[in-house]
């Protein structure tokens, strides 16, 4: 647990970070038939960022698709890193924020396939499904009490979570391109904070799963790379550490299930991957300890890939998505190092 003061300067920094009101996208697209399938969109908006005269000229722009955190749980949807999108945006950047299905309340998540009430309506499409997850069966893990004696939501919901991010993956490119006009789908890199930093990690491994994953693709991502902001990636040591109370557990299913799905989702498991990766890690990050980070860089050098680690002294886990945080300007100069 944290000390009171690393635990009161936490808190001082999630406040700051979801001060901001929501920033609405320049247009959203369904990739699915459930409210939770959408994909907003962000044009650029030229400005602080990095553009190089000649693309500038041309009118194009890397596309950075971007995936939330909140511990796969349904209290965080989407709004809540809009004001870090629009800040990619005026530094230059086309934009995709993803939402995706996330866990509910005990009373709720266990067998239920039901959306979050967070979410705003879509249009309709067709969804994509998992087989194995499909005999798997629906989340079954429970949520933990909170001091109040409430349920606390669980984390992510097995298979849906996956299924959502990797049909998401594979419609982004077509939905850009009508969407976004002046987005470069050849220049994509892939950012996610926290949870969705594991997913980011875990979408640029699909070649990497297992033969009978469902979600698994025959070859690596067209990406230029990603960049993970204090991502929750390496399940092992997460559960060591009681990382979000057990959220990485709580995703997979529960102890029943925790072995057998982690070749499926973890992403230390799923390495090299052949994709220029970059972690951002805050050093006194208490949500996502510094050590998770370090775990996935230890494990992709022993599987042959160097892994980019910037750790930033005296911050912690929101600033890395906080317009206003100097921070938030070193996780955009990392993505245009990758991006350009």
């Amino acid at each position: 647990m944290p000390d009171q003061a690393a635990a009161a300067r936490d808190a001082a920094e999630e406040a700051s970070a979801l001060s901001h009101p929501p920033v609405a996208p320049d247009a959203t697209a369904a990739y699915g038939a459930h409210p939770d399938q959408v994909i907003d969109f962000y044009a650029p908006r030229g400005g602080a960022g990095h553009v190089p005269s000649g693309a500038e000229a041309a009118g194009t722009a890397p596309l950075v698709v971007v995936l939330h955190g909140g511990a796969w749980r349904s209290r965080y949807d989407r709004r809540h890193v809009t004001p870090f999108a629009d800040f990619l945006a005026r530094r230059g950047f086309a934009v995709a924020n993803v939402e995706y299905r996330r866990g509910e309340t005990d009373a709720t998540a266990t067998g239920s396939a039901t959306g979050s009430t967070q979410a705003v309506a879509a249009g309709s499409g067709s969804g994509s499904g998992s087989a194995e997850a499909s005999a798997a069966g629906a989340v079954g893990a429970t949520g933990s009490t909170d001091a109040s004696g409430g349920a606390t939501p669980v984390a992510g919901r097995w298979p849906e979570t996956f299924d959502d991010v990797a049909a998401a993956l594979d419609a982004l490119p077509a939905l850009a391109r009508e969407a976004l006009p002046r987005a470069d789908v050849n220049r994509t890199v892939l950012t996610g904070h926290s949870a969705g930093g594991h997913l980011a990690l875990w979408a640029a491994a699909r070649h990497l799963l297992p033969a009978d994953a469902a979600w698994r693709t025959d070859r690596p991502a067209p990406l230029r790379g990603v960049v993970a902001l204090a991502p929750l990636a390496d399940f092992e040591v997460a559960e060591k550490l009681a990382v979000c109370e057990g959220a990485a557990r709580q995703l997979l299913g529960g102890d029943e299930h925790f072995a057998l799905r982690r070749p499926y989702a973890d992403p230390s498991l799923l390495l090299p991957t052949g994709i220029a990766t970059t972690l951002v890690q805050g050093r006194t990050d208490v949500v996502v300890p510094q050590a998770v980070a370090e775990s996935y860089a230890d494990a992709a050098a022993k599987a042959g890939e160097v892994v980019g680690l910037t750790l930033l002294e005296d911050v912690g886990h929101f600033p890395l998505i906080d317009p206003v945080a100097d921070a938030c300007a070193v996780v955009a100069e990392e993505i245009a190092q990758l991006a350009w």
